[in-house]
């Protein structure tokens, strides 16, 4: 038996997936590095660079988690947006108001991923994320888990100032030499990893403006569905629906339409609800985010059609951006200019004839779902790939075109519309030393656990280069 298993190439050894670090900070050091940005990319960047210790300075420009927290809900229950401490912006990122996934396609052959769970464990993460399939955490959860991360960082020598945006960048013969921020303070800095996220619009616009390499790169544009999340459980479980070992269902789809389009459903939310997600005045974003429960009524999911610069948006490398923005204040229209979000059912979006009224789902977006006839709220393509694909999933799960089934207005950040290049080899920008581009909105990453990998390998990068000027 045991030869026949070493003939089996599928069976190997269990690797070791203990995390060895790849250098430590001399005694003394001239300057410390800066990161910029405390999603899951910043933290985790963070957080190894203090195990090394060096002693990061971390910036953010929102809120501490807790007092962020407050804002979002004031968005949610009052329609009262603060533009700097919301959904995207604030301690933790835009992750931290989500299903919590932490499953990824990356490929890892260096078990980083088990690194970062191995932390989030430590943050009080349940232990099941070790070693369950499709792990999550919970919008609740993580909040604490962002708290306990940051006492471990500040414990170790590093040290976060909030409410501090980063204005403007100081580059002297293609390096990185200092970082301006909103409170008018100048920070010295040679080393910086950039980990601002897919909404940092201003600061994209602003590194364009001082010549940091960018290019425009694919995302995706459309809507959330909501459906009964038991109706999900019966079509994906059959008779086991329901059951308590199996807890709520999800569903990943795909569909190539006609017109060359390809519609997915993504950031699937079982039991969850749609929020609110903006960060500009005057603008109507969908997220969806569930708690570690999964019990609410509704699954939701984006249904997004995905978009290229070369075909939809070229020219600009802020292009994107730019359409993102279009369709963005187009949802605030169609919604009544008060944050709540436009809204159609399935049914009459198929037919082509507005909503008046709910029918058994009731819709879970706060601060409201205003009905309205969708169909001018994306360009005329995506429409007719969303209407052909609603069909083509109903193949799959019977009920997903439902008439009663509520659309919601617009899901346009799905990642990031820009890259900021970087070297393959020593993670820095393509043409400004010293400046690392990270985690999802330098375009390198997509969800959670990729952001948070991704924050690790740049760490390790800069610190290599920085032990590597202070031998020399």
């Amino acid at each position: 038996m045991l030869q026949k298993f070493h003939a089996d190439p599928h069976v190997n050894p269990a690797p070791d997936t203990t995390y060895q670090f790849v250098t430590q900070a001399p005694p003394r050091l001239a300057t410390r590095p800066v990161v910029v940005g405390t999603g899951p990319c910043g933290f985790m960047a963070g957080l190894l660079l203090a195990q090394m210790g060096f002693r990061p300075i971390i910036l953010e420009r929102g809120k501490p988690v807790r007092e962020r927290t407050k804002d979002t809900w004031a968005l949610w229950r009052e329609g009262k947006l603060n533009p700097e401490s919301n959904v995207q912006f604030g301690e933790g990122g835009a992750g931290t108001f989500s299903d919590g996934k932490l499953h990824s396609g990356i490929k890892d052959p260096r078990h980083l991923g088990r690194k970062v769970l191995t932390e989030f464990v430590a943050a009080g993460a349940p232990e099941e994320i070790l070693y369950i399939s499709k792990p999550h955490i919970g919008t609740f959860r993580l909040v604490s888990m962002v708290e306990k991360i940051r006492a471990s960082i500040e414990a170790l020598g590093g040290e976060f100032r909030f409410n501090s945006r980063v204005d403007d960048v100081e580059i002297t013969d293609g390096a990185i030499k200092g970082l301006l921020l909103s409170t008018g303070e100048r920070v010295a800095a040679d080393h910086v990893i950039l980990a601002i996220g897919h909404s940092a619009r201003d600061t994209f616009r602003m590194l364009h403006r001082r010549g940091v390499y960018i290019e425009a790169k694919p995302f995706s544009i459309g809507f959330r569905i909501e459906h009964p999340q038991s109706m999900i459980d019966r079509c994906r479980f059959g008779p086991q629906a329901g059951h308590p070992a199996l807890g709520a269902a999800d569903y990943k789809l795909v569909h190539h339409c006609k017109n060359g389009r390809t519609v997915y459903s993504f950031c699937m939310c079982p039991g969850g609800q749609v929020v609110a997600a903006t960060s500009e005045e005057g603008h109507v974003v969908t997220n969806g985010m569930s708690q570690y429960s999964r019990a609410e009524r509704n699954a939701n999911s984006a249904v997004v059609v995905g978009i290229t610069p070369e075909r939809d948006y070229p020219g600009d490398p802020l292009a994107g951006i730019a359409l993102q923005e279009q369709l963005e204040a187009r949802a605030f229209e169609l919604g009544g200019r008060n944050y709540q979000a436009p809204g159609q059912l399935v049914g009459d979006f198929l037919a082509g004839r507005p909503s008046t009224a709910f029918g058994e789902v009731q819709p879970s977006y706060t601060p409201g779902v205003h009905l309205t006839d969708l169909s001018s709220a994306l360009p005329d393509y995506a429409i007719a790939a969303l209407r052909e694909a609603l069909l083509a999933f109903e193949k799959q799960i019977r009920g997903f075109a439902r008439a009663d089934a509520v659309l919601t207005g617009v899901e346009t950040r799905t990642s990031s519309p820009i890259r900021i290049r970087r070297d393959d080899v020593t993670l820095q920008s393509l043409n400004v030393r010293g400046l690392y581009p990270a985690g999802e909105g330098a375009g390198y990453a997509g969800g959670i656990l990729s952001a948070a990998v991704d924050g690790i390998k740049v760490a390790e990068a800069l610190a290599l280069d920085m032990v590597a000027q202070a031998a020399r």
